[in-house]
């Protein structure tokens, strides 16, 4: 069994190697004596039983983690929990979203039902999977593009399969920029494109959330008629504030999160 430690360490070895844009920001706040701890990672799934919510999230389970909040989102026909681990409030958390098919066109569906036919009977049963990409093989570009053009979450989780779909640095533990307008200008000085959807920051300090992100960097994927560029993972940042017993807000704003999903959407290029 992997310990939390483990898991988090594989996830972020493959997603810097997923993100180009990632390294960059991660390297800039290393070269500004920073230290950058983790907030929360986010995976996406389809709601089918082979995986499941409670498949991504049973490694983090058997590592120590708990649920801690529900979420739904509408408008992207997803729901979602969030999780929390139980004696180490050091920890990321862990956010699970997952497209409610059900919901979505016949294309779709039946799509999922056929990647889910050509996964491995082992998936699921070994950490590994959590960043081990796709495990129904090489996407179709016209799949991916029908897909994309019902859901954008659909259309990226189809070629990227399972690894974090994003990281998130957490303000509070930064010693220089702990403003997120100040943070997002930093970036952008540097050349990074902050996401505009729904706002430069999502959230405020009475909702005890504040989070911004910079749109996916673009890497190149092998599809079944030959490579090509499509946007990847991406980075978030997020500021908490105390409740009212002192403590950080832990948990997430639905409506905040809904934009943050933008960040690999079509005007990224995809």
């Amino acid at each position: 069994m992997y310990s939390y430690q483990n898991i988090f360490e594989n996830l972020w070895t493959d997603y810097l190697t997923q993100n180009p844009e990632t390294r960059k920001v991660y390297e800039l706040f290393l070269s500004e004596g920073e230290e950058v701890i983790n907030d929360h990672i986010a995976f996406r799934t389809f709601d089918h039983p082979r995986v499941g919510i409670d498949v991504i999230a049973k490694p983090f389970l058997d590592a120590g983690y708990v649920v801690k909040g529900s979420y739904s989102f509408e408008a992207k026909k997803l729901k979602a929990h969030h999780y929390e681990h139980s004696t180490d409030a050091d920890a990321p958390k862990v956010f699970i979203s997952a497209l409610q098919t059900s919901l979505c066109s016949d294309f779709l569906q039946k799509t999922v039902v056929d990647l889910m036919e050509k996964i491995p009977a082992e998936f699921g049963k070994d950490a590994s999977f959590l960043w081990g990409g796709s495990p129904w093989g090489k996407p179709n570009y016209d799949t991916f593009l029908k897909l994309r053009d019902e859901s954008e979450y659909a259309g990226w989780l189809y070629v990227n399969g399972y690894r974090a779909n994003h990281f998130t640095v957490n303000i509070n533990k930064l010693k220089k920029h702990t403003d997120i307008y100040e943070l997002n200008q930093f970036l952008r000085n540097h050349g990074f494109v902050i996401l505009e959807t729904g706002g430069e920051v999502k959230g405020t300090p009475a909702e005890l959330l504040e989070q911004s992100s910079i749109r996916a960097g673009k890497i190149m994927v092998d599809f079944t008629d030959g490579p090509r560029e499509i946007p990847s993972c991406f980075y978030e940042f997020a500021k908490r504030y105390p409740d009212t017993d002192g403590k950080l807000y832990s948990g997430f704003i639905a409506k905040s999160a809904d934009k943050i999903f933008e960040s690999t959407d079509n005007i990224g290029g995809m």
